[in-house]
């Protein structure tokens, strides 16, 4: 089973696991920012190579869709080329009017493929309200399947941020903070798989066996 994949056997790889957290939060104080390092955190106890990006330290353009007429800017290469070298990514946004956050989703709409195609993606959500950020997650998931990426099934909600957020950026509540790191250790397990030697072996093989005669 995944949960059985160990630190050991992660950091045994020949190529490092590395997993991005991307912040959907430009705010000082942000929620979301923090929820996102918990939730790294979770990836580094197996053994993965993390990193918080967050969007403020970025000067992106808006998406306008011209790639070969018109330059983007250093930065929005500098953010795809960061989370193409990733095997696991984290979308981590609050909930704006019932959606992913405008900043998010411009830097997901200047990359594709070449960064997400193949990758295990891993969703948090944050909101002031008691319902949580259901349908920003939704939307990211369908977001996720249209560039190719695999969005596993565990996801962490936290509504009513402002309740349960300390003012060091905590959480109260220690059932939060697990479902928070439990998205960053399954991102690492389920990339882990799909890179690991073994899987290679197994998928090959599969693909090799003969048909079943008794198929018809």
């Amino acid at each position: 089973m995944v949960e059985e994949i160990t630190r050991d056997e992660i950091e045994e790889t020949k190529e490092k696991i590395r997993v991005v957290g991307i912040c959907g939060s430009l705010r000082s104080g942000s929620f979301t920012r923090a929820a996102l390092r918990i939730a790294l955190e979770g990836a580094a106890e197996l053994g993965a190579e993390t990193q918080l990006i967050d969007l403020r330290d970025y000067e992106l353009d808006f998406c306008h869709g011209e790639e070969r007429q018109r330059a983007y800017s250093a930065d929005v290469h500098r953010l795809r080329r960061e989370a193409a070298q990733a095997q696991g990514i984290i979308l981590a946004t609050p909930e704006y009017h019932g959606g992913v956050s405008g900043v998010l989703k411009n830097a997901l709409d200047l990359m594709g493929f070449n960064q997400f195609g193949g990758k295990m993606i891993g969703l948090i959500g944050v909101s002031g309200g008691q319902v949580g950020a259901t349908n920003a997650l939704n939307s990211l998931r369908t977001i996720g399947r249209s560039v190719h990426a695999w969005v596993i099934p565990e996801q962490a909600l936290i509504p009513q941020a402002w309740q349960v957020f300390d003012e060091t950026g905590r959480l109260k509540n220690n059932d939060y903070e697990e479902r928070l790191k439990e998205v960053g250790r399954q991102v690492t397990r389920f990339a882990y798989l799909h890179t690991s030697e073994q899987a290679r072996e197994f998928l090959e093989l599969w693909e090799q066996a003969p048909e079943n005669p008794g198929g018809d």
